[in-house]
Formats: structure tokens, sequence, C-alpha cells
């Protein structure tokens, strides 16, 4: 019978989970207290607090859900859009296609704006669609951790919000990885993931939602009522008990977001888009070449295309088999003939990335002189 020591260690280069640093481990591991100890409510107001910090907000309510990002997503859906209210919704790659898709179930007016897989929305098709009064809210999806592309949210706001509609935003890959500051875009509402920047596992969605949407509160869903998730997490007396939270993981969660802030955000930020460049030159000189073209990528997920005649998934097996990295695959029109490889905290750094290069070299039987040359366009990338 197969046990968790059966598992082995894998250097994850995928697009989620993320590496998870000792110092993550270690935290994860801390003894359980119980959801209503004093202890640890005032390690949720620091959680809060550095959330805030992270996804530059002010919203008072901002926390992660005991769910995944998934998770983040329904609870946006359940909790701030009612049936039959028309939701202009963004689709160029698979999660907003999955938005569209839960929203569609929870009986809202689904209207799609639409760009091909790869490339950024049109902004100005954004801003047309929500610009009708009767839109009660516009989402889009920062990162689409799908193609490798991050939406400009420039705009946006202004034009929902003129009928006071919701800016409502998936930055599940974005978060900790590429520039985002949630209200000087004007956000009303926002969820993302532990297990991509953060490098958290997977278990849990920071989520925010400031005075606009919480005017807007939907007591539909039990599970995902914010309003008794509030009561909890922001009670001015004793918490009210919703449902017990996941203790070791928002431990996690809160030794994650001090690494974040121990390097500063901007910091944070600079080196994931030198640690995308640098992959990118290298994965170039191997033949492999990025979807999204300059000024629309993300900076925290790399999606290239394979070169012709390369059997994907044969190489992406054996490099998990045989050197323990995991990257991912395409999905929807990508499948077959995309990679998509994490760029995301622990994993944004020259050591990982020379393991990926050089393996990837010798799966697909590249003279040494390629895989040389590979490793010195990404050393000069982080050199640059």
């Amino acid at each position: 019978m197969p046990t968790v020591d059966d598992v082995p260690a894998r250097l994850l280069l995928g697009s989620g989970p993320s590496p998870v640093p000792e110092r993550i481990l270690t935290a994860l591991a801390h003894p359980t207290v119980g959801h209503l100890d004093p202890a640890f409510g005032a390690l949720q107001d620091d959680v809060a607090a550095l959330l805030r910090a992270t996804m530059r907000t002010s919203n008072k309510v901002t926390f992660p859900l005991s769910a995944t990002g998934s998770g983040g997503m329904q609870a946006m859906v359940d909790t701030l859009i009612a049936p039959g209210e028309r939701v202009v919704v963004g689709v160029h790659g698979a999660f907003g296609g999955r938005m569209a898709d839960a929203l569609g179930r929870a009986g809202a007016d689904v209207v799609k704006v639409e760009a091909e897989w790869g490339r950024a929305l049109d902004r100005d098709a954004l801003i047309s669609a929500a610009a009708d009064p009767s839109t009660r809210a516009l989402f889009v999806v920062h990162g689409e951790t799908s193609t490798g592309v991050a939406q400009p949210l420039d705009g946006l706001a202004d034009a929902i919000h003129a009928h006071d509609g919701l800016f409502l935003v998936d930055c599940v890959t974005s978060l900790a990885g590429h520039p985002l500051d949630l209200d000087a875009a004007g956000v009303d509402a926002a969820f993302s993931g532990t297990q991509k920047c953060l490098n958290v596992p997977p278990g849990l969605a920071p989520f925010t939602v400031g005075d606009r949407g919480l005017t807007r509160l939907q007591r539909r869903s039990w599970y995902f009522d914010l309003q008794a998730m509030v009561d909890y997490w922001f009670a001015d007396g004793p918490r009210a008990y919703h449902h017990t939270a996941p203790i070791n993981m928002i431990y996690a969660l809160h030794e994650g977001l001090r690494i974040v802030e121990e390097e500063g955000l901007e910091a944070r930020w600079a080196r994931h888009a030198r640690a995308h460049e640098a992959l990118r030159s290298a994965f170039s000189v191997l033949g492999f070449e990025r979807f999204a073209p300059d000024g629309e990528q993300l900076h925290s997920l790399l999606a290239v295309s394979v070169p012709e005649g390369i059997d994907e998934a044969a190489v992406r097996g054996a490099l998990l088999r045989e050197d323990g990295i995991e990257v991912s695959g395409g999905l929807g029109p990508f499948a077959g003939r995309a990679w998509r490889i994490g760029v995301m905290g622990a994993g944004a750094n020259p050591e990982p990335q020379e393991r990926l290069v050089r393996a990837t070299a010798q799966k697909l039987s590249r003279p040494p002189g390629d895989e040389q040359a590979a490793v010195r366009a990404l050393e000069e990338g982080w050199a640059a």
C-alpha cells in the first residue's frame, strides 16, 4: 500500500502548484490549535493585513476563503451576482471561459467579449460592452494561466462604475508575481489562489471585496456566505462560528505573505519580470517561442510553442520521470502544441530555471553547444 513517503520530490515549474519553500513547510507543520483560539485570531488579523498589502487594497474584507482558487471564483458568482443580471465576461483563454460557464449556470445573462488565445482582450470592446446601463458587472482574468497573457485593466473600472456596476477580477496567477494594484485599478472584488506566486500549497483563495460589492451581497450559498465569513474574520466581539477554518494552511499562508513582505512587492515584481525574460531567451535558443507578444506577457507564466516534430507530451513525461521536473501542457486550442512554464515565486530564480533548460535540451537531444548557448542566454537574461 503506497504512503506519502512513496511520493517523490518534484521541481514544480508548471502552471501550478509552485515550489513550496522550507519555511512554509515548517509553518504548515506547526501544532494545530482551535479555530476560535485567541492566539489564532491574532494570526488571522495579521494575515488579513498582509493580504491587503500584497493585493494593494484598503478593503477591510480581505481574507483567504477556505477553498482553492476555483472556490474563489464560485464565491464571486454566488455572492455578488443575482440570477438574470447582465454580466460582461472577457474570454481569451480557459479561465475566462470557466467564469462565463459558472455565471451561466447561476442564471446570469452572460455577454462574452472574446479574443484569440494568446492575446489580450481589446480594451475598447470591453468598455463598449460594459457601457450598456443594464450591465451589473464586468469580469476579466488579469493573468490568464492557459495562455500566459496579462490583461491590462486601465479604464475598465470607469466604464462599469458609470452605472454603479461591479468590476471583478481573477488574479490567481498574477498576485505577487506581476504588477497589480487593485485599488488603483478600481477593482471591486478579486480572488486568487495560494499555489501560484505565493508558493503556498493549494487550498486557500485570497479574496477581497470593497464597499460597492458589500452592498450587493447575495446569500444563496451556505458555504460561500460572505456575510457569515465576515462575522468570523472581522467580528468586533467574539468570532462567530461558520466553519472550521484550515488552521495549518493559514499558518502556511501567513509565512508565504511574510516572505513577500520581506522581499518587497515591487522588487518581487521586478524579479519575476527578469526571470520571465531570461527563461524566454533560453527557450528561444531551443526552438520554443512565446505566444504572447511583447507588452502582453504574464511575467509569472511563460507559454511557448513547441518546436515542429516534437512529441511534447513524451518530453514532458520524460522530464517528470527522469529529472523530477514538472511543466504543463497546453489547454484548449493550445493542447499538444504548447508548454506552460511557471515563473512563480521560488521558481523564478536562476538555479531551478537552469535545471529545466539543461534537462529540456538533453531530452530534445540537442547538440551540447545548443545546451550551453541556452544556458548562456539564461545567464545573460539574469545579468541584464
